[in-house]
């Protein structure tokens, strides 16, 4: 299970979440996967865990984000890394894109 060599923005499909969110699916195997995440302003990434291991990229805007017991306000620029089993979420505050890079794939994404 892999994805394609190459992925181009405007041949990439929004998958709309709801509620403010849309993602796009980008390279991707068993080991690794990179997702792009669109926020509206008061979209929420509700808190969960899974896992993966995660290491996310802020392209544009800016989140309240919350990983365990720490909770930080991350703008362009920044990133952040969330260990595997760790409670982890955000609030939008400035419309924004997060680039997630997950390990192994988020096979729930796939589905």
């Amino acid at each position: 299970m892999e994805s394609n060599s190459f992925q181009f923005e405007n041949e990439t499909p929004w998958e709309d979440l709801g509620n403010g969110i849309q993602r796009k699916m980008y390279g991707y195997d068993k080991q690794v996967m990179m997702v792009k995440v669109k926020f509206e302003v008061g979209a929420v990434g509700a808190l969960h865990q899974h896992y993966h291991a995660q290491v996310t990229y802020v392209e544009s805007g800016a989140f309240e984000m919350t990983i365990g017991d720490e909770k930080k306000i991350i703008r362009t620029g920044d990133g952040y890394y969330v260990k595997p089993h760790t409670i982890h979420g955000c609030v939008c505050l400035e419309p924004g894109v997060l680039i997630d890079v997950f390990s192994p794939h988020r096979e729930d994404f796939l589905a």
